[in-house]
């Protein structure tokens, strides 16, 4: 069921589906909730599933000036307090996952469990060279007509935010260990082997986060939820469902 709200200045769309404990689906960069519909049937088995589209993405407008982390996390705090009611569990891919950590540390009371899917807590955890991809023509092209079929911006607009966008990942995410240490929900952090992202960062990630989980899927990159959306979402469907498992031989958990 799609609908529309009011989160400050933006009209934000978004759809539900399913019944049981809610959990938001916080889409990438440059595309939008569309990419998480291999996710959604299955976890609609056993929860209620909130996809929003955030500002300037998909069928959510965008408004004037910069668009950042803080303010799209400032945008999903406001979602889960007015349409989900309450905490739910976030899951965020790639930006997404960034404005999941935020959303964790400012407002610990919202989160239930948090999956990580290749995000990155600060900018300088990006591999060299990864943003230039950006400046290539066709893939550029191909993003634009498919922000283009549901925007009501226009696909002419896809440039307007696809420069914002680049602008915000060349100077954020900015947190610390020390902010991510802060984070108490139990966290499942996700990456492929060969990532936009070192994995010496998102280890740095998982060994920040106290009540976190590692899960490195191989023979991916950082489209692993288009490359590998069966074995990804298998790995998020076991972490929301089930609870946490004593190990025979902790090291780090003991």
């Amino acid at each position: 069921m799609a609908k529309d709200v009011q989160l400050g200045e933006v009209r934000t769309w978004y759809d539900e589906t399913g019944d049981g404990e809610p959990v938001l689906l916080l889409h990438g960069g440059f595309v939008d909730s569309r990419s998480f519909e291999p996710a959604v049937a299955g976890l609609a088995e056993h929860f209620r599933v909130y996809r929003m589209d955030r500002r300037g993405h998909g069928r959510t407008p965008d408004v004037e000036g910069p668009i950042s982390y803080d303010l799209m996390a400032q945008d999903t705090i406001a979602f889960l307090d007015t349409v989900v009611g309450g905490s739910a569990h976030l899951v965020g891919y790639s930006d997404g996952a960034i404005v999941a950590l935020l959303v964790a540390i400012r407002r610990p009371d919202l989160v239930r469990k948090l999956v990580s899917i290749s995000g990155n807590f600060h900018h300088d955890g990006l591999l060299p060279g990864v943003l230039d991809g950006f400046a290539h023509e066709e893939p550029m092209r191909r993003l634009a007509a498919r922000y283009g079929e549901v925007s009501p911006d226009g696909e002419e607009h896809f440039g307007v935010v696809a420069d914002k966008l680049i602008r915000m990942a060349r100077a954020e995410p900015t947190l610390t260990v020390e902010e991510l240490g802060g984070i108490t929900s139990r966290t499942l952090v996700i990456a492929a082997d060969d990532d936009a992202m070192s994995l010496e960062h998102t280890i740095a990630l998982y060994r920040a986060i106290p009540n976190s989980e590692l899960a490195i899927v191989p023979g991916a990159s950082h489209l692993l939820v288009v490359e590998k959306p069966a074995e990804v979402y298998r790995l998020v469907g076991i972490f929301l469902t089930t609870d946490a498992t004593q190990t025979f031989q902790p090291i780090r958990r003991a």
